[in-house]
């Protein structure tokens, strides 16, 4: 007889192995023994209806098994007798001789746990639910079966119904006609010739068939004809604007119940996450735009029930007024974000914001999102409007009303951009003034323009120079802590330290005021940089401001045009500044304002016209910024020879290609080199020599001319106060002469002129000393002096024996002079020869700016256009070729024509034609033998070389978006081709393993060099890595991914986190505000911006005009990339070329699912 129960042990062991580890409850449990009612403590684990306990948590094999089905648990009182304390609960057994289990823990909720678990291990609930659901589902069958049985009746009676009406019918038509017998004319139709009925018969039968052939054919041509067609589509259009607005509706009812009423009350609540004003500023007035679209979307709606006559023009008279509530929320719509940016930082509202968006009516989406919505309703509205007018014909009578509609909501969309637009600038300011820990108030005037931003090394002073050896100007040690975040405004220059946390610490010295700063070009470490490659890559910015000491700052650029970039623009805002206040101080007696006289009093400048339209901001030369303007305007302003705005400039030399060819810009600038008279505009002219005494003609060689009778002569002696002269190995790069802008310092004599001696030298270059005795003449160098009149008398101090001023200079000197008395011995023909060389080297010194920021800034245009390179070399050669020409601007013209004429040599770059050819060549080293660090610093190196060779032309249009974007977008589609090629090599590499403990070991390699990408600030890489890896073919291996430790798990999360595409990559955006460059962006990210801004906005007005102000929105996201001081290992980079390692999508995934095969459903 048997005497035990058998059971299948081996099973049991395995499922208290799974219960210790991946048990529904376990932990400690105090346990009544049954012999000496002891309490004794052991690991308890639940899995399922079967409870396990073990000795301790690291026993192999159970205790003992208890059962759970059909049993029930439930709290117990504690006992009476002296007892340890604590919770008690008992296990019952659903039949009798079973004794209770008793069980105790230390802690209440531990307790409660383990009565819910054990009390839902059982198995017998499920059955009882099952038995209920199944009745349930019994009843909806028959519930469903008598639905049949009375759909059927009901259907039998609408027959017999049916029957009886057309019974009914047939008795009326028998009625009728008894009722026509019956009248008194039937003698007389009786008494009609039979025939003639037949006539009658047959002529009614032709006239029915011929109308309705005739209507048949009016249909059908109507139907087929363009203004049927035009109304289907128009009502198409309709409905689907009826459709969209639904759907705006329904997001804005989102955004305001599930959003902003709950974080309201949230608000008012005693630990409130968020304050009122935040809610205020993130939200706006939402609520009220909401309110508007649910009236607007009703009259919609009741329009549409009187189809097909739908008239809606009148909602759109009533809407269009109170659609200025936009103005403000797409003002404010990026400070809302920083608002919301900054209250995500607090944990509770960030956790109470995921709760909101965990919402089902959000589908997933995020708040961020929500709020981008009203962005893109007006331009939205736009387009209908534009495709319902394209489909209603012009005698229609909502014609004139739609067109209205359309104007109106253009004009708001203008000024909305406007708006946008004009404000940037002052949020940019904001940000890095938030950004500096001391604070910038300089940073808070709304004048100031924000120009350029990088990274520069400072280098140590001249008294420190000699210190340095050749191994420490190349080293790293030099760069980590020379190195300074720059910043360039129109009116400062501020230098700065990055802090560990992304803050920026002003340095003493990093306040220089553009005023006070005078740019050279210096090597200041000629002899032993050449081999380090840093030659020719250093500029000195010395600083006299007017009450402290002087001082100087070298800074060391990255690369050759990286320098190129930094002097131009802070040459041209020096030239700005120092022009502006030449001219302020020339016509003061003229205007008492900031803004110039000549150029005040120019209303070109500032009033709208047929050919242009201003905004209201004003640029960095104080003049009213360009709204619209056509091409002949554009290039006016650009060689407007009154000022030159650098944002100006900027932003025509980013987007000229828009609506201009470089042939043309080259043809204006040689016309305004060649005939300065012709080509500069009258007005322009006038104005140059405006001063309160008369005007200057457009004729100013015409000595017969009565216009060239007024005072205006060559200027007297000037007493220029002295500088420190440069060294000789110095080049001055600006083209302006550091002259103090107050009046006194024109230190004019009372003495006149004499006229020269017939032999007197005509050299450009002064003598090495000049003599005081009397009577001596010596040369004098003011550019503005004709050359037969370059003598001066004996008394005239010169300060600074090596003094060369520019054109702005000259200028000023010559209008300071026109109204002195010395001027009465010279003839019209010396005056106009005076007025002549002004003229000419100011439009020099114009073609020649021009040219710089041209050539330094974009030098692809010259790289892939040689006839433009042809035309700009042979203009720089002809202007070498001037007799007349100053020192300084020979110097910017060879500097230039250096720039064309030799291609920068860089070892340590590589072109992308290297790239495709070690594509080509055969790898010579494998993954296993190279580090993670080789990898990062080469996967940075060939994604910023392809990276930086993208022409700026591509980015214009939206190229990459049309059927030919191979051709349109040539190296934005390689890029994107490179993109997939890496996150293809990534996965292929790590699939070629077999065993999981190798594949494993592959994704932690490939995430090191992705965190490595990060530190070396390559985003664009991080994301090629984590987008491999999260592939369906990578991310499905189960086994793989349970072999990955912890720690790399979260590095992953972290760098995902980084480079997410949530929010408009806002993470990205702000990881790439705070890091030092150079960097990698993601391209995506900034082809997304410029596709916004090219949706809602069109290039040209509807009168042809170019639409500048989208040229300053599309120039803002113009992506500056610095250059990468890292060298070119070949075999490595070969290694990540090679396509012989690259794998497709579908045979990733079939190699996949053969490593690790589906998992048959249980």
């Amino acid at each position: 007889m048997q005497k035990s129960v058998r059971y299948n042990e081996g099973h049991a062991l395995y499922l208290s192995l799974v219960a210790r580890k991946e048990g529904t409850k376990r932990g400690f449990l105090s346990k009544k023994t049954a012999e000496n009612s002891r309490w004794t403590e052991k690991f308890f684990a639940l899995y399922q209806n079967v409870l396990f306990y073990f000795e301790n948590d690291q026993s192999a094999r159970p205790s003992g098994i208890y059962l759970l089905e059909g049993c029930t648990c439930e709290r117990a009182p504690a006992p009476k007798a002296l007892v340890p304390s604590g919770h008690y609960f008992l296990v019952i057994f659903g039949h009798d001789g079973q004794k209770p289990l008793e069980l105790r823990t230390e802690e209440e909720s531990d307790c409660n746990e383990w009565v819910e678990c054990i009390q839902q291990a059982s198995y017998s609930d499920i059955i009882i639910e099952r038995e209920i659901l199944m009745q349930k589902y019994i009843h909806l069958v028959q519930i469903m079966e008598t639905e049949k049985v009375a759909a059927n009746q009901l259907r039998t009676q609408l027959e017999d119904q049916d029957t009886e009406i057309e019974r009914l019918k047939a008795e009326i038509l028998v009625l009728n006609k008894t009722k026509e017998q019956l009248q008194p004319n039937q003698n007389n139709q009786e008494e009609e010739d039979p025939d003639i009925k037949k006539i009658k018969k047959v002529q009614s039968f032709m006239r029915g068939w011929l109308c309705r052939r005739k209507w048949k054919i009016i249909v059908q041509d109507y139907i087929c004809s363009p203004h049927a067609e035009s109304m289907r589509k128009r009502n198409q259009i309709v409905f689907n604007m009826v459709e969209a607005e639904t759907e705006y509706v329904h997001q804005l009812s989102i955004l305001v119940n599930c959003f902003l009423r709950p974080l309201r009350m949230a608000a008012s609540s005693k630990k409130p996450p968020i304050s009122h004003d935040d809610v205020s500023s993130i939200f706006l007035n939402s609520e009220t735009i909401m309110f508007l679209h649910e009236i607007f979307h009703q009259g919609l709606k009741a329009r549409i029930t009187n189809w097909p006559t739908l008239v809606l023009a009148d909602l759109f008279d009533i809407l269009l007024p109170m659609l200025n509530i936009y103005q403000e929320f797409v003002r404010n719509h990026q400070y809302s974000l920083q608002v919301l940016a900054n209250c995500k930082q607090n944990r509770d509202f960030d956790k109470l914001l995921k709760q909101y968006e965990s919402n089902a009516a959000c589908e997933g989406r995020m708040l961020e999102t929500f709020l981008t919505y009203p962005m893109f309703q007006i331009p939205r509205y736009i387009i209908t409007l534009h495709e319902l007018l394209a489909h209603t014909p012009h005698e229609h009578v909502e014609r004139k009303s739609l067109e209205f509609a359309k104007s109106k909501l253009e004009e708001l969309s203008k000024m909305m951009h406007d708006e946008v637009s004009d404000t940037e600038n002052i949020r940019k300011n904001l940000a890095i003034e938030r950004m500096i820990v001391e604070g910038c108030d300089i940073l808070l005037d709304t004048s100031q323009t924000f120009v350029r931003q990088g990274s520069l090394i400072q280098l140590p002073s001249s008294s420190e120079r000699g210190v340095l050896s050749k191994v420490r100007l190349g080293s790293l040690s030099l760069r980590k802590e020379g190195e300074r975040q720059c910043f360039l405004f129109t009116k400062h220059f501020l230098i700065c330290t990055r802090a560990s946390g992304g803050k920026l610490h002003l340095l003493k010295v990093g306040l220089m005021p553009d005023v006070c700063c005078e740019l050279s070009h210096v090597f200041v470490f000629a002899d032993n940089a050449a081999g380090q490659g840093f030659s020719h890559l250093e500029f000195k910015i010395m600083v006299e401001p007017p009450d402290g000491q002087a001082f100087s700052v070298v800074l060391l650029a990255p690369s050759r045009q990286e320098k190129a970039a930094w002097t131009s623009d802070i040459s041209q805002c020096i030239d700005n500044i120092r022009c502006n206040g030449l001219m302020t101080s020339v016509f003061e007696e003229n205007s008492k304002v900031s803004v110039p006289h000549m150029i005040k009093s120019d209303a070109r400048l500032h009033k709208d016209d047929v050919d242009i339209c201003f905004s209201k901001t004003l640029n960095s030369c104080k003049v009213p910024q360009i709204r619209y303007a056509s091409v002949e305007r554009l290039l006016e302003r650009l060689t407007d020879l009154r000022f030159l705005s650098i944002d100006f400039l900027n932003t025509f030399l980013h987007t000229y290609r828009i609506f201009t060819t470089a042939a043309v810009v080259i043809d204006k600038l040689v016309d305004i080199y060649k005939k300065p008279f012709t080509s500069i505009p009258v007005r322009s002219l006038e104005l140059f020599f405006a001063t309160n005494q008369g005007t200057w003609g457009s004729d100013p060689l015409s000595n017969k001319s009565p216009r060239l009778c007024r005072k205006f002569s060559s200027p007297p002696p000037l007493s220029i106060p002295s500088r420190t002269s440069s060294p000789v190995h110095c080049r001055k790069l600006s083209l302006s002469s550091p002259i103090m802008m107050k009046t006194g310092a024109l230190d004019l004599p009372p003495s006149g002129f004499s006229s020269p001696p017939p032999t007197a030298t005509h050299s450009p270059s002064l003598p090495q000393a000049l003599s005081s005795e009397a009577g001596d003449m010596s040369p004098c160098r003011s550019p503005s002096t004709p050359r037969h009149l370059r003598y001066r008398q004996t008394g005239g101090a010169v300060r600074n024996s090596r003094c060369t001023m520019s054109p702005a200079s000259a200028f000023a000197i010559a209008t300071a002079a026109a109204g002195h008395s010395s001027s009465q011995g010279f003839s019209n023909s010396e005056k106009a020869c005076d007025k002549e060389f002004i003229i000419r080297r100011a439009a020099t010194n114009r073609v020649l700016n021009v040219l710089r920021h041209w050539v330094s800034k974009h030098s692809q245009d010259f790289d892939m256009n040689s006839e433009l390179k042809l035309g700009v070399i042979s203009l720089l050669e002809e202007v070498l070729r001037d007799p007349d020409l100053l020192p300084q601007e020979r110097k910017a013209t060879t500097n230039i024509l250096s720039a064309l004429s030799q291609e920068e040599q860089d070892d340590a770059q590589l072109k992308i034609e290297d790239i495709l050819q070690m594509a080509e060549s055969p790898r010579a080293e494998c993954f296993e033998f190279l580090s993670a660090m080789e990898l990062a610093e080469q996967i940075t190196l060939l994604d910023h070389i392809v990276f930086r060779s993208i022409p700026y032309e591509e980015f214009l249009g939206q190229g990459w978006m049309k059927v030919d974007k191979t051709e349109r977008t040539p190296y934005i589609m390689k890029t994107s081709q490179h993109f997939n090629n890496m996150s293809n090599l990534v996965a292929s590499h790590i699939m070629t393993y077999a065993d999981v403990g190798s594949r494993a070991g592959a994704i932690e390699k490939w995430l090191a060099v992705a965190d490595i990408c990060r530190c070396l600030n390559n985003y664009n890489g991080v994301l090629e890595i984590t987008s491999a890896l999260n592939r369906s073919a990578i991310y499905r291996l189960k086994k793989t991914w349970a072999k990955v430790c912890k720690q790399t798990k979260a590095l992953m999360d972290r760098l995902q986190k980084t480079v997410s595409s949530e929010g408009r990559f806002k993470n990205l955006r702000e990881t790439l505000k705070n890091c030092n460059p150079p960097c990698v962006p993601y391209l995506g990210m900034y082809l997304t911006d410029l596709a916004f801004i090219e949706e809602g906005t069109p290039n040209f007005t509807e009168e042809g005009l170019v639409n500048f102000s989208k040229m300053r929105m599309v120039k803002n996201r113009f992506i500056c990339v610095s250059v990468f001081l890292i060298l070119s290992v070949r075999f490595v980079t070969q290694v990540l070329l090679d396509k012989t390692l690259v794998m497709d999508e579908e045979t990733l995934y079939e190699l996949s699912l053969k490593i690790e095969p589906r998992v048959p459903p249980a």
